[in-house]
């Protein structure tokens, strides 16, 4: 069976939060670290860092919260998955709550979100929605 490593990066950083916590360590892959660098990009996290290890690496995210104490992120969905891939056509980009949230999406251009496509003209596959 085939372990989904972005639902599982989603799920950390979502548990991260409830906690709390400032960090959160995540073992690495080129994906996951431009979903990282957009999510630092669009302000929902303050950094990222890759630490070395003997195997792949560990993407270090630092996460962000408000003085109040909320964090940037409310939620992260997983729209795409291994049993159920999702694409979609330039057209047909979604919106994530009205505007105020991203979708993620890998194109043939790379990693980009939903804002970006629409200015490049690609569609792609859908991975998250953050908000």
């Amino acid at each position: 069976m085939m372990t989904d490593v972005i639902s599982d990066m989603l799920t950390r950083i979502r548990n991260a939060i409830s906690v709390k916590a400032d960090k959160v360590d995540i073992p690495a892959s080129r994906l996951k670290i431009e979903i990282a660098k957009i999510l630092k990009e669009e302000g929902f996290i303050k950094s990222y860092k890759i630490i070395k290890d003997k195997k792949q690496g560990i993407l270090r995210i630092n996460l962000k919260y408000t003085q109040e104490g909320d964090s940037f992120i409310s939620n992260l969905k997983r729209i795409s998955k291994p049993g159920r891939r999702v694409y979609v056509s330039k057209e047909d980009i979604p919106y994530v709550m009205g505007g105020l949230g991203i979708a993620i999406l890998t194109t043939s251009h790379g990693v980009m979100t939903d804002k970006e496509c629409r200015q490049k003209g690609v569609g792609g596959e859908v991975i998250c929605y953050v908000w």
